[in-house]
């Protein structure tokens, strides 16, 4: 632990926020265990004002992503100009092994602009890996005018996420005279359906369908798909520059061994402006290998009490809070709990709110609240009108009817179905 424990004392003596977090660990402690897990709420609020309290330097080069977080109070990830490179580079050492070969042309309709860092992550991991050739058409480019690209070029191989993809299927379904050579389909972002993979089989036949690599902009990267070993929802850790750690949900205890559920966390070796260490990524997973094996092999198992994936974009329970308390002139909401489920083939989000006393005009209220997460989390106004998602709504309901954990009764903020769905 030689490197973690030189990066954890240059973090501690250069990162205000981590020098507090810190206060009570013995200097030199090489023990990750022994350091605290971040919380996210005071991390966030910590990296306010251009990261001022989490960075360890200013940030006078380089390039800012935005990875979430409401329109009042947009969370902000800071990359030297190495440190992007880095991020590519061992990102594409990993694309590598995930299937794709040298000739293959890659359509990458990831979603570009506005801070957000998908599409040019996915164009520099590409050229980083060396393999393949890539087509960088973007998500926000017309359905039709991305099919004929398609066509005309002989793509062979898509990568983007979910709801893109299952819409070049919608729109192929109604224009039979097209028939597209696709052999591999790579998604991010989110999962694909039962339902989804089956419209994705019926249109491409015996077609590949897997991860094009778990990462984030926040967390950085956090796993490959190896074509050889892995399953769908399995990733390999990237032991060169990452510590990656499940740990139980309730206690914090790390998690060693296999098939036991925990959250995921993420120690980056090679982030230093911007540090994450023991960083929940915001999912919960465990391990299929035991420990000691190179690139430990592990099994997303869906989001963590964070947030949700609602179509390709997270909404998270910190959102839920800001808004609801927004309105606390109004209502005074003692808890809630986010029910997500999928049907026909979107994905459905519920927010069930506990009141102290019911609004008198609940309706009416709802709507309003409603309006106002849309105008503060935009993406969700877009894919509601694309007809990605369902609309959003609001259950004022008991509390008895917020489902528990049954170990230690706290309400489960969010409550994923859609394996059920």
């Amino acid at each position: 632990m030689k490197r973690f424990l030189e990066h954890v004392n240059f973090v501690r003596k250069n990162s205000p926020y981590y020098a507090e977090h810190y206060r009570d660990v013995e200097e030199d402690c090489d023990d990750i265990s022994k350091y605290p897990i971040v919380e996210q709420k005071e991390f966030w609020r910590a990296n306010e004002n251009f990261g001022e309290g989490v960075l360890t330097s200013k940030h006078e080069s380089g390039i800012v992503f935005k990875s979430g977080g409401t329109s009042g109070n947009p969370k902000y990830s800071y990359f030297t100009a190495k440190e992007w490179d880095n991020f590519t580079e061992v990102s594409g050492r990993g694309f590598r092994q995930n299937g794709v070969k040298q000739g293959d042309r890659i359509a990458n309709i990831f979603y570009a602009g506005e801070l957000y860092a998908s599409f040019i992550y996915v164009t520099d991991l590409v050229k980083c890996a060396d393999i393949g050739v890539s087509y960088p058409i973007a998500g926000q480019t017309e359905t039709s005018v991305i099919v004929e690209m398609l066509e005309k070029l002989n793509i062979n191989v898509i990568a983007g996420v979910p709801t893109s993809i299952m819409s070049i299927v919608s729109y192929l379904q109604t224009h039979k005279d097209i028939k597209l050579n696709i052999d591999l389909i790579l998604f991010g972002g989110e999962s694909f359906y039962d339902d989804q993979l089956e419209l994705i089989k019926e249109e491409f036949g015996d077609i590949k369908v897997h991860s094009v690599l778990y990462a984030s902009v926040d967390g950085g990267e956090l796993g490959y798909f190896d074509a050889a070993t892995c399953q769908n929802g399995e990733h390999r850790v990237f032991d060169e520059s990452t510590i990656m750690e499940i740990v139980d949900e309730d206690t914090g205890d790390v998690i060693d061994e296999v098939n036991r559920a925990g959250v995921l966390l993420v120690t980056n070796l090679n982030r230093k402006l911007m540090p994450l260490i023991r960083y929940p990524v915001g999912d919960m997973a465990m391990w299929c290998e035991d420990e000691g094996v190179k690139d430990r092999r592990f099994k997303i198992l869906g989001r963590s009490q964070e947030g949700a994936r609602i179509g390709p974009a997270t909404l998270y329970a910190q959102d839920i809070m800001d808004v609801l308390k927004h309105f606390s002139d109004e209502v005074q909401v003692l808890s809630f709990q986010l029910l997500v489920t999928h049907d026909e083939k979107k994905d459905r989000a519920v927010i069930k709110a506990t009141p102290a006393l019911m609004p008198s005009d609940a309706e009416a209220l709802s709507k309003k609240i409603i309006a106002y997460l849309y105008e503060q989390r935009s993406m969700f106004k877009e894919l509601l009108s694309n007809n990605i998602i369902h609309p959003i709504t609001i259950e004022w309901c008991d509390a008895d009817a917020l489902e528990k954990n049954p170990r230690t009764g706290k309400t489960k903020r969010i409550l994923d179905k859609r394996l059920n769905s």
